[in-house]
């Protein structure tokens, strides 16, 4: 049996095979889809479209969650600064209702999140979906490209050793410590609306020069 109750991927840019060959690995027999837009031009296999009819010719289900877990809200009000605020979005009734459907969804089945990010802690699904989950009890695995399978409490380490802003364990506390190098990966990593991927980009070439 696996220690896992529900895994997650970043279908980057590997083959489909190869894709299928790593879920059948873990077990994973269910996709739970949470790209805001299901669609890849550089890798077209991972588009919806395409992905649903490979996986179950794989005899792996292919169900969409991108309108209530996806990383990319239409919503202005979800937004800090023109970066997707994670936290906000994690407040929204139409989150919690999306993350209640999909731990029914999960149950007689090993169901994984799928989005585009390949590292786990670039990714939406591990910063906010399966911090989520995390916190609902959910043993969360992140399958890697490897092969290998991360648990999400080993990815929060990894998470905590990145951030040099979040504190001392012994003076903050490690929920406030953890919260704050979640706060400042998503800053860091989330979907930036039009405008500020501008400023971002004006940020860097003035540091380079």
């Amino acid at each position: 049996m696996s220690a896992f109750d529900l895994f997650s991927i970043g279908h980057s840019n590997i083959p489909a095979e190869r894709f299928a060959a790593l879920l059948r690995a873990a077990g994973a027999d269910a996709i739970a889809d949470v790209r805001t837009v299901p669609f890849s031009r550089f890798c077209p296999w991972f588009s919806a479209k395409n992905l649903a009819p490979f996986l179950a010719a794989h005899d792996v289900a292919y169900l969409s969650y991108g309108e209530g877990l996806g990383g990319r809200p239409n919503d202005p009000a979800l937004y800090c600064d023109g970066v997707a605020d994670y936290e906000a979005m994690a407040r929204r009734p139409q989150f919690k209702d999306a993350l209640a459907r999909l731990q029914a969804d999960a149950t007689g089945r090993k169901l994984c999140l799928l989005c585009a990010e390949r590292e786990p802690l670039d990714c939406h699904r591990c910063l906010l979906v399966a911090r989520a989950l995390a916190e609902r009890g959910r043993n969360v695995g992140h399958i890697l490209h490897d092969g290998a399978i991360e648990a999400h409490a080993a990815t929060e380490q990894r998470l905590l050793a990145l951030d040099k802003d979040a504190g001392d364990l012994f003076t903050t506390g490690h929920d406030s410590r953890l919260a704050s190098a979640y706060r400042n990966r998503a800053r860091a990593v989330a979907f930036r609306a039009a405008g500020a991927r501008e400023k971002s980009q004006e940020r860097k070439t003035k540091k380079q020069r």
